[in-house]
């Protein structure tokens, strides 16, 4: 089973949905350091709960959930651009006995203490965009579900799991009627039916099922359009010339003061373990100096 975005319509109706799962990406991600189980499984969702909400958006460029920690779990984020790629990190204390007997997103949740959760979106074009997600519970899903019914006001369902290196979830959301005549024409028992459904998948089955399987599982008395899936892989927007960018913010005086005492800059990304180095020709060329 490859790491894709399912999307699905039922037919005659304004409910529209996603169906993500990650398994080769997540197992890629996770490599990257040693992550606490209960950790693992948090990233594991948010990656799913990301790729999800940047379904939504029609705009080219980057939507990431972030997590600002106040105790145990310091920092979290996962980010999914318009193409589908994914990339994940966290940082956590280690010294805290929590993460000897943690193993769920939850406690993961619960280890941000009086922390918040924020959903940035970056367009290629246009102004960022950030909003805050609210903490009335330590199931992510469930913050994701009341942030899109409060502040985007769009009847939604999000389900999430994550479990031995693999994730899934599912979106549904009931769009609003597009005019009078597609109002009269709607199933007005339908969300409610499809909401008591969607309540029956279990976590395993989300981690398991294939997109298909687990839609035909759920709603196969309804007319389920499916479009073309969408892959999804593990990138990173790491690159030598961003690096070459950072080392000019720098500026010159400090970067020769590293030179000085290390003979070279490096740079390494956290997010592919990717090593960048520059020895002083490299480094002092970027500013049009040269090496005494």
């Amino acid at each position: 089973m490859t790491d894709i975005r399912q999307r699905f319509f039922i037919d005659a109706s304004p409910v529209r949905g996603e169906v993500v799962h990650l398994q080769q990406s997540l197992d890629t991600i996770l490599a990257q350091r040693d992550y606490p189980p209960a950790i693992a499984a948090l990233l594991g969702e948010m990656l799913v709960g990301a790729a999800l909400l940047a379904s939504t958006l029609k705009i080219r460029g980057r939507l990431s959930i972030q997590a600002q920690g106040q105790a145990g779990l310091k920092w979290a984020m996962a980010e999914c651009s318009h193409d589908g790629e994914i990339r994940a990190l966290a940082q956590w204390n280690e010294q805290s006995t929590l993460w000897q007997t943690a193993n769920s997103s939850v406690e993961a949740m619960q280890a941000l203490g009086g922390g918040v959760l924020f959903i940035n979106i970056e367009p290629e074009d246009g102004d960022r965009y950030q909003g805050i997600i609210g903490r009335d519970s330590d199931v992510l899903a469930e913050c994701l579900t009341t942030y899109f019914d409060q502040s985007v006001q769009i009847p939604t369902r999000i389900v999430l799991s994550s479990q031995q290196k693999q994730a899934g979830g599912l979106l549904i959301q009931l769009l609003p009627r597009r005019d009078e005549d597609e109002q009269a024409h709607v199933d007005e028992d339908l969300w409610p039916r499809l909401m008591m459904l969607t309540e029956t998948l279990t976590p395993s089955e989300l981690v398991e099922l294939s997109a298909t399987d687990i839609l035909y599982r759920l709603y196969h008395e309804e007319d389920v359009m499916l479009p073309d899936a969408e892959l999804l892989t593990f990138g990173c927007t790491c690159s030598r010339e961003r690096c070459e960018s950072a080392i000019q913010q720098v500026g010159a005086e400090q970067i020769q003061q590293i030179l000085q005492d290390d003979g070279e800059v490096k740079m390494d990304c956290q997010f592919c373990n990717t090593a960048y180095r520059f020895n002083a020709a490299q480094t002092l060329g970027l500013f049009g100096l040269l090496v005494n």
